[in-house]
């Protein structure tokens, strides 16, 4: 399947091969004719399967740009995905040479100057919950003619947290809008919302919950007390060049950081409490190669995309087979290789099991000697 099969626009295509994507993903595939015929949709894949472009690509195709208003509101639960998505829809507008233009209106920012850019009446408006409600109840978010609204990381932004957010934004839109909904999973909760909210809803999947094949998934088994020296050792024996660790608490995303850092090693904690300010330094740290491990929290990194992830650990492990293998995506895309690599006690040593027989998938048990990493075997 190709994008012209698909009855995206040539300029698209053009607009595509000028950021070296050639071929439609199966997410792309399933849900952009449909989208673009207007249907509601719930698109459910991976993380790092193409779903923003999945709805970017036909929006594109619908926003008339000769008309200065409002057509697309995108919402998102973080500040760091909105930030993705506008960042992705201005380089598909540049890369089309077309007159669409995108405003990021986010919490924990000047909102006297986000009313300023609103002003040049954009088509397509991405941020977050809250800030949206905000402009929209003060009257200077206008989207009386709106053609869409999407909802990226739906699953959360339907939960009791963000519900009440979303429901007054569907409010304030025009009945005929067209609802778009995106994320890795569908909660039993977020199927009851949404009987309600959009019940003209279909669901579309791909790939969900398939196995990346390239990631080399080991586990090595320790005290609790001795993880956090156990994770660094590892950052020495790989030689990591960016990695994620993924922790429970912020307190201890904070710790570890700090222990890594005074062994000199560029870390940064991604925690939910963390200031705007610092979340985007730790982001810029990451992409610009001057941090290389992220240590986060599942709820931090939600909606993240950090390209070049060759590890992820787990030093806190999860509990389900589906948060593991969530966690794990982040790194092995794009057919590049990935590693992960769980920090266990014997006691969580049975959640290893777990992952095997719920995900088809294999860990190694590996232990460190002389700094070197050696499988080993673990009964």
């Amino acid at each position: 399947m190709t994008f012209s099969e698909l009855s995206v626009s040539p300029a698209l295509i053009a607009a595509l091969a000028r950021q070296d994507i050639q071929e439609p993903t199966p997410i792309q595939i399933a849900a952009v004719p449909a989208l673009a015929a207007g249907q509601n949709l719930y698109l459910q894949a991976e993380t790092g399967t193409g779903k923003t472009l999945a709805y970017l690509l036909p929006l594109f195709m619908r926003i008339d740009p000769s008309r200065a208003e409002t057509q697309v509101v995108i919402v998102a639960p973080t500040h760091e995905l909105a930030l993705q998505i506008h960042r992705q829809a201005c380089e598909l507008a540049l890369n089309v040479a077309c007159p669409i233009r995108s405003v990021l209106l986010i919490g924990g920012t000047a909102t006297d100057r986000q009313i300023d850019k609103l002003k040049s009446k954009p088509h397509v408006v991405v941020g977050t919950p809250g800030r949206l409600v905000e402009l929209i109840e003060r009257g200077k978010l206008k989207i009386a003619h709106l053609r869409a609204v999407v909802l990226d990381e739906a699953d959360r932004l339907l939960s009791d947290e963000c519900l009440h957010w979303v429901q007054k934004i569907f409010g304030a839109a025009p009945p005929g809008r067209q609802l778009i909904f995106a994320s890795a999973t569908i909660e039993p909760q977020t199927s009851q919302v949404l009987e309600t909210l959009a019940p003209s809803t279909e669901l579309v999947r791909a790939g969900v919950a398939a196995i990346n094949q390239n990631i080399t998934h080991l586990f090595l088994v320790c005290e609790a007390r001795d993880k956090p020296e156990i994770l660094r050792k590892l950052l020495h024996a790989f030689d990591v060049p960016r990695s994620i660790v993924f922790v429970h608490r912020n307190d201890m995303a904070e710790q570890v950081a700090s222990k890594l850092s005074h062994h000199k090693l560029a870390a940064a904690d991604l925690n939910s409490e963390l200031s705007k300010m610092d979340r985007k330094r730790a982001m810029d740290g990451i992409r610009n190669g001057s941090i290389r491990v992220m240590i986060s929290s599942d709820l931090a990194a939600r909606g993240l995309n950090l390209p070049g992830v060759t590890h992820v650990f787990n030093l806190d492990v999860p509990t389900m087979s589906k948060a593991y293998l969530h966690r794990v995506g982040r790194t092995g895309r794009a057919g590049a290789k990935g590693t992960a690599v769980s920090i266990v006690t014997d006691t969580e040593a049975r959640l290893i099991r777990r992952y095997e027989q719920e995900l088809g998938i294999s860990l190694q048990c590996v232990r460190l000697a002389n700094g070197e990493i050696r499988p080993t075997n673990f009964d």
